[in-house]
């Protein structure tokens, strides 16, 4: 018989280590697993309810309302959708690579124009150098959906190649907002003939703004205002100098009247679709979208000065393009990245909301174009409405302890990046896509991450491979 020799003390020991280790670790890779699968699911369900306005048939009803709404839409897809009072879809077109400003024409509600750009990626007679744009000033007639180009130009570059805004003069005359350019023109459509125009670099420097050429002023809106003591001036919004401004045809830019000053972000922060309110509604003011700032604001001109007199905001909202003051004193808002447009009344209590994929504006037909039959909120004695007046706070709300912790990790990386980086982020995600699911999304890149480096380590502690740090620490005695 062979005698067997017991294991020692420091073979024990050594087998229980092994045996820790390699508990620890199965522990560590179900904890990943589980941090992996959790994170997925909470992308997947989000994947599942984000809104589509991708065809006529994805596009959400909207609820009952006094009259007919239009909403366009410029992001991944253009779209144009006209809305019953009954709020089922009269008239849907997704034919433009992007739609913008839309305004009913004077007498016949039920007929658009708008400013839409095509984006054109092969190479041709038009377009010596793919990607180029065609950007149209359009007619549609929403009951019979006739389409009518009424003036068409195109341009050498897709980003910031677009004209956001038009504007109609008269019966043959239009005011345009030239982003490719940097300028504002007025063209005749009957002879396409441009006969005025206003460039940006005459009265602003080439060091403000972001980069020039790609994106330098992005002038983004203009208006061609009516009536009051700037009846035949024209206003316009230059995004990138956070400023709007008024223009004489004759003297330029009236620098006095300039609202908000570059960088100045606490008035404005790349602001959209900026309207004129004028002396007969309780003007002048300038109800506008501070984009940036995710903020529906308006000013009143008082004592030869702007004077914030209005703002409007909720826990949802995220980089609104749009504001309108309705004829009842409501106020209908474009949330872009908040995916809806919404109705909000004096009280600032949401009345009407229907859901849409990125909105670039959305216009009420039969109460005129923009805001012309609304009143001033100082007229109407409109209060100021901020988050914490809707009880937000997106860091709760999940599961049966009453926190959430995606959502509070979404929000602290929402608080944490620049407002305009986590828009662009927003931009180039799809529509589903908020906080949470970023948050989701970079847990389980980081677990995964990190799984994959400590099985590496893992590989080679096994195989004797060891690493040291390249110098030696010294006890002091």
């Amino acid at each position: 018989m062979t005698e067997r020799s017991l294991p020692s003390a420091g073979d024990v020991r050594s087998g229980l280590g092994s045996v820790r280790a390699a508990l620890s670790r199965n522990r560590l890779r179900v904890a990943f697993v589980v941090l992996i699968l959790v994170s997925a699911a909470v992308v997947a369900s989000a994947a599942g309810e984000g809104v589509s306005t991708a065809s006529k048939a994805d596009v959400p009803d909207a609820p009952p309302t006094d009259n007919h709404t239009v909403v366009t839409e410029s992001g991944r897809a253009g779209t144009i959708t006209a809305y019953q009072p009954n709020g089922e879809v009269l008239y849907y077109n997704n034919s433009r690579t992007k739609y913008f400003d839309a305004d009913p024409v004077e007498g016949d509600p039920l007929t658009v124009e708008y400013a839409a750009t095509d984006t054109l990626h092969t190479e041709g007679p038009n377009c010596g150098a793919p990607p180029c744009t065609r950007n149209v000033i359009e007619r549609a007639d929403l009951e019979t959906g006739e389409v009518e180009v009424l003036y068409e130009r195109y341009d050498y570059k897709e980003y910031a190649g677009e004209w956001h805004d038009v504007d109609r003069i008269n019966e043959s005359h239009f005011v345009v907002a030239d982003m490719v350019a940097d300028q504002v023109f007025i063209v005749n459509t009957e002879t396409e003939v441009v006969e005025w125009l206003w460039d940006a670099q005459s009265d602003f420097p080439l060091e403000g703004g972001h980069s020039w050429p790609r994106d330098w002023a992005h002038i983004n809106d203009v208006e061609y205002i009516e009536e009051g003591q700037m009846e035949g001036r024209i206003m316009a919004s230059l995004r990138n100098q956070d400023q709007v401004v008024f223009l004489d045809r004759e003297e330029g830019l009236l620098e006095d009247w300039t609202l908000g000053s570059e960088n100045e972000y606490d008035v404005l922060h790349e602001q959209h679709n900026p309207d004129y309110i004028p002396e007969s509604q309780g003007g002048p003011a300038v109800l506008v979208a501070d984009s940036e700032n995710a903020q529906i604001k308006e000013f009143q001109r008082e004592d030869g000065e702007w004077t914030q007199t209005w703002q409007w905001e909720d826990d949802r909202i995220q980089w609104p393009r749009d504001a309108d003051r309705l004829p009842n004193g409501n106020t209908l808002i474009s949330d872009t990245h908040g995916n809806r447009v919404i109705e909000v009344n004096q009280s600032g209590e949401i009345v009407w909301e229907v859901g849409s994929s990125l909105p670039y504006e959305a216009e009420r037909l039969e109460t005129g174009d923009e805001s012309a039959g609304g009143e001033s909120a100082q007229s109407l004695g409109l209060e100021n409405r901020t988050a914490a007046d809707t009880g937000g706070g997106g860091g709760d709300g999940g599961g049966g302890f009453g926190f959430n912790p995606l959502a509070f990790l979404g929000d602290l990386i929402e608080s944490i990046l620049p407002h305009r980086i986590y828009n662009a982020l927003l931009f180039v995600s799809p529509v589903w896509m908020g906080s949470t699911e970023f948050a989701a999304i970079g847990v389980a890149l980081f677990s995964g991450l990190a799984w994959i480096a400590l099985e590496i380590r893992w590989k080679l502690r096994d195989a004797g491979v060891r690493f040291r740090l390249p110098f030696y620490r010294t006890r002091s005695e």
